[in-house]
């Protein structure tokens, strides 16, 4: 009935993300075994109550606020384990405290759950939640990830609304690089109903619609900001995207096809010692990246979004958070 009855970790379970998370990883039938952590027990307490009175069958949902409990025998991990943005806010406003998080989340995956199959990385800023974490765990860096998808996913939807069609009928829309402001939202590929997006910005319609440069711009707008419109519409960050996008990458590791770019650690080719959003298969052997394909546009934004994760990576170096690069080998052999 369910994909893995292996313990999946749910962390920051208490709130509405790590809520949502549980009940969609039973729901969907992805996991039957869920351990549910927060440090804040009667928020997590609660979560956990609901998931009980939603009657699920044949699951084992645990809950506690002992770290070394939730990640002993673990095999999956989900975190959403950090401080939310707030309106007003960027991701990288948050990337201080919640690298401090990832840092200590990745040092207890190494004490608890070493051999632990994968983790997933939700909490912003992830790029640079998910390297930290990938660094202090010990952990191969195929085995760490971090939620990328919700950008392309924006980018598909401002499209469909753009052209009024469905949005299943937009393929082919990716961004890459940071999740962030600074990402790379590519052009190339992107097909309206079978037709080049590319033909449509030179006047071709699609469903009696066409779109102009202006129009084009004001779309990967949208897509940049796509997060604090959400704030500014519901007056809280994203929790039910994130919380679905997870379940999707979590059950491509388990076998199903997914098919949007995934965070992945990047070390070569240009792009060194980073994490970043990338095309990506997903497996029982993790996360593995390739380059993508895109216009030149599309290549000079990649590499514009590369350099400023360079330097909030360098900023969290200077912090303390991360060792310095010469060193993430002795912390993670499995960065040599």
């Amino acid at each position: 009935m369910y994909l893995t009855d292996e313990k999946v970790a749910v962390m920051g379970a208490a709130g509405a993300i790590g809520s949502n998370l549980t009940q969609t990883l039973l729901a969907s039938g992805t996991a039957s075994q869920v351990a549910m952590y927060d440090p804040y027990g009667p928020g997590l307490e609660g979560a956990a109550e609901e998931v009980y009175h939603c009657g699920f069958p044949n699951v084992d949902v645990t809950w506690s606020t002992d770290v070394g409990e939730v990640l002993t025998d673990v095999s999956y991990i989900i975190s959403s384990g950090g401080a939310p943005r707030k309106e007003g806010m960027t991701r990288e406003d948050l990337t201080e405290a919640n690298a401090q998080i990832a840092k200590q989340l990745g040092l207890d995956i190494k004490q608890y759950c070493p051999n632990c199959k994968f983790v997933l990385i939700i909490f912003n800023p992830a790029d640079i939640t998910g390297l930290t974490a990938l660094v202090h765990s010990g952990l191969p860096p195929s085995h760490v990830s971090t939620l990328a998808a919700l950008d392309s996913t924006r980018l598909q939807t401002a499209l469909a609304q753009h052209f009024n069609i469905l949005q299943s009928k937009v393929t082919g829309c990716r961004t890459y690089g940071g999740h962030g402001e600074q990402m790379a939202v590519f052009k190339g590929g992107i097909q309206i109903d079978g037709t080049p997006l590319d033909d449509t910005l030179k006047g071709q319609s699609v469903n009696r619609t066409s779109m102009s440069a202006e129009e084009w711009s004001g779309i990967q707008e949208r897509v940049t900001g796509g997060g604090a419109r959400i704030i500014q519409l519901r007056g809280r960050s994203s929790f039910q995207s994130p919380a679905q996008q997870s379940v999707f990458m979590l059950r491509g590791v388990l076998g199903e096809s997914y098919d949007w770019p995934s965070g992945a650690y990047v070390s070569g080719h240009g792009f060194d010692q980073i994490m970043m959003a990338m095309p990506c298969t997903l497996s029982s052997e993790g996360a593995s990246w390739t380059l993508p394909e895109g216009t030149e546009e599309d290549m000079n934004a990649l590499q514009a979004s590369y350099e400023h994760l360079v330097v909030l990576r360098n900023e969290v170096i200077e912090a303390g958070i991360l060792p310095p690069l010469e060193e993430w080998s002795t912390v993670n052999p499995n960065l040599a």
